[in-house]
């Protein structure tokens, strides 16, 4: 594929923190800081609205290829805990810009890939998108996209040798119990098959208490599965470890 004026020459994977976000805190800043004319007491929640959008801003830039690199360095987290072979078809659910579908497939070149989202709107993300990264980055007839749930999985029972995801299961606004997400996922692995999930798994109030979300997900009779806090790990820094950052991370991997 020849670039053009319209087309990047690299992929282009999009930020976590986006734009909207940044900008509704910026707006909302100044109009309270316009209304405290009226009422001082307003420059305080302008204050508060100003540092909130401040540290998204700088979430952003930390997040970014230009900043800190860090999207890339916690998608790697997860791609070395993947103890898999490279033989066979892998399922990636809520593939985003296809940043994760592109790297396993550079990583394991025997094996193909499927990337599942629902692009929804609070996303700067497209199947458009994942397309040309995956032509961008050179693996386009080994990576496909779908739009589909991860709620309900569009795929029968044992059709992955993999699955994969990374910071996705907390956003599936349709399902309020995410342990199903877990189960609906494992469904589509095969018989000795593999999975390696990274999510907020250590925010209790959506996962519970975690030796007992391992338990439960062994009682679905899987053979193998632990979980590694990957909040832990040194290239998160400090400044994006709150609980709605990157605080409660951690990955669950193992064998069905």
């Amino acid at each position: 594929m020849t670039p053009t004026h319209d087309t990047p020459e690299h992929p282009e994977y999009g930020n976590w923190v986006s734009k909207r976000i940044i900008a509704t805190f910026a707006i909302i800043t100044l109009l309270l800081a316009a209304a405290s004319w009226f009422w001082t007491l307003l420059l305080i929640p302008a204050l508060v609205t100003f540092i909130i959008a401040s540290y998204f801003a700088y979430g952003r830039y930390v997040l970014s290829a230009n900043g800190g690199d860090l999207q890339t360095k916690v998608r790697t987290l997860l791609l070395n805990q993947i103890p898999w072979d490279g033989n066979g078809r892998i399922l990636d659910i809520g593939c985003g810009s296809g940043a994760l579908s592109i790297a396993l497939a550079q990583k394991y070149p025997h094996a193909t890939v499927i990337g599942i989202d629902s692009w929804g709107a609070r996303w700067e993300y497209s199947q458009q998108l994942c397309e040309m990264n995956a032509r961008l980055a050179g693996v386009q007839d080994r990576v496909s996209f779908q739009k589909a749930s991860a709620s309900a999985i569009p795929f029968p029972d044992g059709s992955f040798d993999l699955a994969v995801s990374n910071l996705v299961f907390h956003e599936v606004h349709d399902t309020k119990d995410k342990r199903l997400l877990l189960k609906e996922t494992l469904r589509t692995v095969k018989t000795d098959g593999t999975f390696a999930f990274q999510d907020l798994f250590l925010l209790k109030r959506v996962y519970g208490d975690t030796d007992n979300l391992l338990e439960a997900i062994r009682s679905w009779g899987i053979q193998q599965v632990e979980f590694i806090p990957t909040r832990d790990s040194p290239v998160i820094p400090r400044t994006m470890k709150p609980w709605f950052i990157l605080g409660t991370i951690g990955i669950i991997k193992g064998k069905k």
